[in-house]
């Protein structure tokens, strides 16, 4: 169906950025630049100082940056590493192709992990925990980098959401062993396609995870070891390069929405917003999505769909009920109720005022019928 308000709109984003798009595209293919050329080059360097790192290595996917990190780590058969459930499969599903065990905990009223559950479960097994910085909110890395000092841990950072999020005006991906980001087309920064990066202040890290995308090649004529393909396209990496001077726009007006989304919903008692932009000065949120707690979620989200309004309820089952996973073991309550009532408003730049005033009177006109 056609929507008044959809949840993501590639189509405008196109259209306002057609002629730079195509431009990129000509220069690019008239040039035969495809595989792993200076565009990849300038986007690592871009990326890396943005997020305050020296290296930054482009991938696939922000999936592959977690796989190839914890192949860079060391981490396989008989490590556990701990994460959680309330997440995107791509954040639990490299633990496993690595050999390693996921250990799950629950998250709190941020949707991020409960990081006194997480020290809980630490064993002599234990090698990595990857903090979730789900929906563009870091969690709190002075707390989760003083536990994994503790206990002599490898942090490895999940920003596939959380691209300039901070915290304590620390960037994203700059905490960690890695950090990892993802540039799938809805991302706060995205592509035309499948795109990923992994950043590192670890010359030898950097340098292992550049070969583990290129097949172990060190030089054309010399193979290190077995790798991967893995590699940034150069025509991605040219869209990134050129959509790089939006990213701070970009995120004001997410977080301005996101202003605009708490003023006109608060009083409503049914629902449970995020934390607002100017909550907490600590976190600074980029909004990624727009998640809602809501009371007769399934009702709701129907009805916005009649009145033209699209929006996401993701993972109504847990990652940890989901059979053909073997994850059952795990009792998260708090996980587990999430996935009944969660469920994102529609959340990017191109959102018109006349558009965010219809979703909010939408909503409205739902708590108010009864």
């Amino acid at each position: 169906m056609s929507y008044k308000v959809p949840f993501v709109n590639y189509r405008l984003q196109y259209k306002e950025l057609k002629q730079e798009i195509n431009k990129t595209t000509q220069r690019v293919l008239s040039r035969g630049d495809l595989i792993l050329r200076k565009d990849v080059k300038d986007f690592e360097k871009k990326l890396a100082d943005f997020v305050g790192v020296k290296y930054a290595v482009g991938l696939n996917s922000g999936t592959d940056g977690l796989f190839l990190s914890l192949l860079a780590a060391g981490i396989g058969k008989g490590d556990e590493v701990i994460t959680v459930s309330h997440t995107f499969i791509a954040s639990i599903a490299p633990i496993v192709h690595v050999g390693a065990k996921p250990i799950l905990v629950d998250v709190g009223d941020d949707f991020l992990m409960d990081l006194d559950q997480a020290e809980e479960v630490i064993t002599k097994k234990t090698k990595a925990i990857i903090p979730v910085y789900l929906n563009g909110r870091m969690c709190d890395m002075g707390r989760l980098t003083n536990i994994a000092r503790k206990h002599n841990l490898i942090v490895i950072e999940d920003a596939a959401q959380a691209l300039g999020a901070s915290f304590k005006d620390k960037i994203a991906g700059s905490f960690g062993f890695t950090g990892f980001f993802s540039f799938y087309p809805a991302k706060v920064l995205g592509c035309f396609g499948d795109g990923g990066a992994v950043t590192t202040n670890n010359s030898k890290v950097a340098n292992i995870i550049r070969l583990f995308r290129d097949h172990g090649q060190k030089t054309k004529t010399k193979i290190t070891f077995y790798g991967w393909n893995s590699r940034l396209d150069n025509l991605q990496a040219a869209f990134l390069n050129m959509k790089f001077k939006y990213l701070k726009k970009w995120i004001k007006r997410r977080r301005d929405i996101a202003r605009l989304y708490g003023k006109g919903l608060f009083k409503i008692g049914e629902l449970k917003l995020p934390f607002s932009p100017d909550s907490d000065s600590r976190f600074f949120d980029v909004f990624q999505n727009y998640v809602l707690r809501a009371q007769r979620r399934n009702d709701f989200f129907e009805f916005l769909k009649k009145k033209g309004i699209e929006t996401l309820v993701k993972d109504p089952i847990p990652l940890h009920w989901q059979k053909g996973l073997f994850l059952s073991r795990f009792h998260l309550p708090y996980t587990e109720q999430l996935a009944k009532e969660v469920i994102s408003l529609p959340m990017y730049p191109e959102l018109t005022g006349t558009q965010i005033e219809y979703v909010i009177d939408c909503v409205k006109d739902f708590y108010s019928n009864d």
